[in-house]
Formats: structure tokens, C-alpha cells, sequence
């Protein structure tokens, strides 16, 4: 490797595959494509498209992810056998700069699942990675629990990685168990111990179990990695990985510690985390770094008088370098198509024709009941709870009856696969009414584990971003709608879980399910 390639950080997005492991974060095919092609375009530089052996469905994500890729290089998971190897390689061979990234358990937990002595694994290594190799010249290799594998053994199954080779070594810290130091001196050794090492690119995976994701990946950097594995929002199993955000901020923040790493649009930043937001249907909580809604709010006096006197005495870092620009342009009713592109394009947010005028007509119904449209209801407008071609479900029509005498009643008008149908239903509440109207016309033993609502914006015309949650036959899929009727948000969030639940039932089946959740890094 040449001086600058040993120097400069690369990030590697894994937000398409673990993160769309978190239980109910599944996203559509069609969404899949549209978070890849926002990586591609925010100068992402490899993108974990998905795990190809997994299903049809991941398959077809990842082949098309590869074919429509400009910059990024595709990346495709595959466990330990020629098998997965093979149908990853036939997913991302399409792309400009292909990837296989294969793995497996190698700490003695993980040994004993497949039975596998010591001897046993480092053989199958050999000959997966090499075959791998024979498939594509960019192979990652993980040691999947590597922080609780023996040192001996580490070192020995990476040398043999390399020497079969592995263009990168990716160390992951599978269940978020290490600590920075420990993070450093790991790759810090592997580095300066195993032979070869200084030919192949070292990575980093963390997990937050223990809230410190962000912090072990920026010391394996100090170590000597030079390749971060995260995703948008930190999204990932159990309590998520490293947040991409996170560790871009870091690294033009405190650039005097971490000299060299990829160029990342950050004025997208805030674009993509919404929109991984809502497809997951995982909200970005309001205190999270960077992206989070009070990130860059102040409420002590202290820290206003601060703010306005010299906005560097409690902000590291401007608003603008995430994508909240300001702007004197006031969005209403009297508001037209140029002006609304302008503040799309202002926060990240580039439209087609066809796809403005969609967004435009829904504007200026919101604009007709809002005094004011802020940069949130936007973002929200854009993004939450919109129909797709792929929607077996689409409300038509709600009318709510409520009040202190009496149960509510629901009137509900729905398309089931382009057939409209109509319910009326009593309940104890307008939401729960408006429920049972759904389950009228589309019955189905899905359990509601999570109903949340939050305002987007302030005042009693703000809309309600509301996000369900829903639970069938170990499935799992979530909703999202936005709407100044909190009642017609929940219909739409509802309704958007139960066609992301169909979704799930068509694309994974047990078999899958165990591949998804049990046998990935």
C-alpha cells in the first residue's frame, strides 16, 4: 500500500444490512435503492448493500445497488461456505468496484456452534477466503466476535485471512463489550504483530451495547485501522453500531487528531438520517449527537446569553455543517414550486419534476392549514408515511366522531389491492376506532407493541409525526405518518405497518429470519 492509502480513513455504510437488521427496521426494495443512491451520492465509500444468500428479495436490492452504484464501492455479505460466497459474488459482480465480504464466529462461544475445533475453523477460513479471492481482488475478511477471542488464536486466523488473500481485515466487536483502550491496543497489535499485515487495510465494526460504539471505532483509528464500519443514525441490532454522523463530525471536528479520512457531504447528513428515520421507522431521539432535533438548541439562559454573544462558546460545530442552513425564505400558502425546490435543495433534499409537483400539491394543503411551514414539516412532508406502487393498503377517506358523550365512531373508505371497501367502527377513542375500522377491512392478528406520537413542530397547527409498530408471527414492521390530524397520522402510520408487514411476510421466511439475526457480525 502506498503512504497515502495507509493514511487516509474510509468509511464503510452498513445501514442496508446490519442496520436493517434491527427487528421492524426491513425496508422495500424501492427504498433500499433510494437510502444506496444517497450514500453513493454523499461520497460514501463502500456501501454493505445486503446479505444476497439471505433472500430473493436482498438478492435483487444488492444486484440492483451494484448496477446503479456511481462511486461507491458494493459491498455483499457472505457467510463461511462457497455457497453464500457464490450468490454474493453474482449480486455485486454488476457493480465498478465489487466487494465480498465473508466471515465467521471465531471467538469460543461462536467455535462451539458449528463444533468446530480450532484447526477445523482456520482451514475453512483459508479455503473461503480464497476462494473468495478467486471471485473478486477486493475480499474483507471478520472474525465475528474478535474482542472475545483468544489473542493466539486471533492473530493466527487473521494471518491466515491475508495470506489467502484478504484485501481488508475487519475486527468487529460484535457484542459492543470492548473499551477505547482496548479497542487501540487491539488493532495497534494485530498491526505490529501478525505477518502481512502491513499490506491489507485494518477495519473497525463496534456495537453500543455499553454506549461507547463511536468511541472504540476513533480509537481503532488512533490503532491503526483505517476503514470505520457504521450507519446512518447508528442504526443496527440490539442497541446499533457506530453512527456515521457521528464519526464524520468527530473527524472535522477534531481534525488534529484525525488528520486524513473521507471527504463526506455533510449538508446531507440531516437529509439521509430523516430519511433512514422514517423507512426504518426508527425515530432519531431528540438528544441525539449531530442529527438529533436539540442538538443545536439551548434553553439556559447561560447558554443563550453565550450564544448570542459568540456562538462558539457552546457550539463545536455550525448548524449549516449538518444541513440546518438558514434562509430568509418563508414558506406558506402563497408560496410557489421555485421557492419550495429552493428550500428542498437548502436542506439536502433534490426532487425530479414528477416528484415535486407530488409534494408541491400536498404542500399547499398543509399550507392552507398552517400559519407557517418550518424546515421540519417539510422534511416530515416529504418523507413520512408516503404510498408507494408496492402499498396492497391505501386510506381513501376518514371521518371521526368523538366527544364527552358517547364512543367514538370511525368512518373509513380503503383500496385493498385497488378495490375500495368501507368500515364503520365504535372504540373507546378516535385512534382506537379509526383501528378497528382498519382491522374491519383488513383483518389480521397483529399485535400493536408501539404507538407513539410527537409534534413536529410547535403550536396547535403543527403536524403529528405518529410511529406504529407492529408484531405478527415473529415478524416485525413499523409505520410512520405525519398530518396536523394526530388521528389521521395514526390511520396512515397503521396502515404503512401493516403494508411493511406484508412486505416482510412475502420476503422472509424462517429460514431467513435465522440467517438474518443469528448468523451476522
Amino acid at each position: 500500500m502506498t503512504d497515502q492509502t495507509k493514511d487516509r480513513v474510509v468509511i464503510f455504510d452498513t445501514t442496508l444490512r446490519d442496520g436493517e437488521q434491527s427487528p421492524g427496521a426491513t425496508m422495500t426494495h424501492a427504498e433500499k435503492l433510494e437510502i444506496a443512491g444517497l450514500l453513493d451520492e454523499m461520497g460514501v465509500d463502500i456501501i454493505e448493500a445486503g446479505f444476497p444468500i439471505a433472500s430473493d428479495g436482498d438478492f435483487n436490492a444488492v444486484s440492483e445497488i451494484a448496477k446503479n452504484a456511481e462511486n461507491s464501492v458494493i459491498c455483499g455479505l457472505a457467510r463461511a461456505n462457497f455457497k453464500d460466497i457464490d450468490r454474493c459474488w453474482e449480486a455485486v459482480q454488476h457493480a465498478k468496484r465489487p466487494r465480498i465480504h465473508t466471515f465467521i464466529g471465531t471467538s469460543p462461544l461462536h467455535r462451539a456452534i458449528p463444533n468446530l475445533t480450532q484447526d477445523e475453523m482456520a482451514d475453512k477460513i483459508h479455503d473461503t477466503v480464497t476462494h473468495a479471492r478467486n471471485l473478486c481482488d477486493n475480499v474483507q475478511w471478520s472474525p465475528m466476535d474478535a474482542t472475545r477471542t483468544e489473542w493466539d488464536y486471533l492473530a493466527r486466523v487473521v494471518e491466515i485471512a491475508i495470506k489467502a488473500g484478504a484485501t481488508t481485515i475487519n475486527i468487529p466487536d460484535t457484542v459492543g463489550y470492548t473499551a477505547p483502550v482496548e479497542s487501540a491496543d487491539l488493532i495497534r497489535r494485530l498491526i505490529e504483530e501478525v505477518p502481512g499485515a502491513d499490506e491489507v487495510v485494518f477495519a473497525t465494526h463496534c456495537h453500543n451495547d455499553l454506549g461507547m460504539a463511536t468511541a472504540n471505532a476513533l480509537a481503532a483509528v488512533a490503532g491503526g485501522a483505517r476503514q470505520i464500519e457504521c450507519t446512518i443514525n447508528g442504526l443496527g441490532e440490539r442497541a446499533g453500531n457506530t453512527a456515521l454522523e457521528e464519526v464524520v463530525m468527530a473527524m472535522k471536528v477534531r481534525s488534529d487528531i484525525m488528520p486524513f479520512y473521507t471527504e463526506i457531504d455533510a449538508t446531507k447528513l440531516m437529509h439521509i438520517s430523516r430519511r433512514v428515520a422514517t423507512v426504518s421507522g426508527f425515530n432519531v431521539q431528540f438528544n441525539k449527537a449531530i442529527v438529533g432535533k436539540n442538538a443545536f438548541a439551548h434553553e439556559s439562559g447561560i447558554h443563550q446569553d453565550g450564544m448570542l454573544k459568540n456562538a462558539e462558546t457552546f457550539e463545536i460545530m455550525r448548524p449549516e455543517d449538518v444541513g440546518l442552513t438558514e434562509t430568509n425564505i418563508v414558506m406558506g400558502k402563497h408560496s410557489g414550486r421555485a421557492a419550495l425546490r429552493s428550500k428542498l435543495s437548502d436542506l439536502g433534499i433534490e426532487l425530479a419534476d414528477n416528484q415535486l409537483n407530488d409534494v408541491f400539491v400536498r404542500f399547499k394543503e398543509l399550507a392552507d392549514r398552517k400559519k407557517e411551514v418550518f424546515d421540519d414539516d417539510l422534511i416530515a412532508l416529504v418523507t413520512a408515511g408516503e404510498n408507494t406502487e408496492e402499498d396492497q393498503l391505501v386510506l381513501k377517506s376518514l371521518r371521526v366522531v368523538c366527544g364527552t358523550s358517547g364512543q367514538a365512531e370511525a368512518e373509513m373508505v380503503m383500496t385493498i389491492e385497488g378495490v375500495e371497501k368501507t368500515a364503520s367502527q365504535q372504540g373507546d377513542g378516535p385512534v382506537d376506532a379509526t383501528f378497528k375500522a382498519v382491522r374491519e377491512l383488513h383483518p389480521n392478528t397483529a399485535h400493536l407493541s408501539l404507538y407513539q406520537v410527537h409534534a413536529v413542530t410547535e403550536g396547535t397547527d403543527a403536524q403529528a409525526t405518529v410511529s406504529v409498530r407492529l408484531e405478527e408471527d415473529g415478524n416485525i414492521a413499523t409505520g410512520q405518518s405525519a398530518d396536523t390530524d394526530t388521528v389521521v397520522a395514526s390511520a396512515k402510520a397503521y396502515i404503512n405497518a401493516l403494508n411493511r408487514l406484508l412486505v416482510r411476510r412475502d420476503k422472509v421466511g424462517q429460514d431467513q429470519r435465522e440467517i438474518s439475526y443469528k448468523d451476522v457480525s
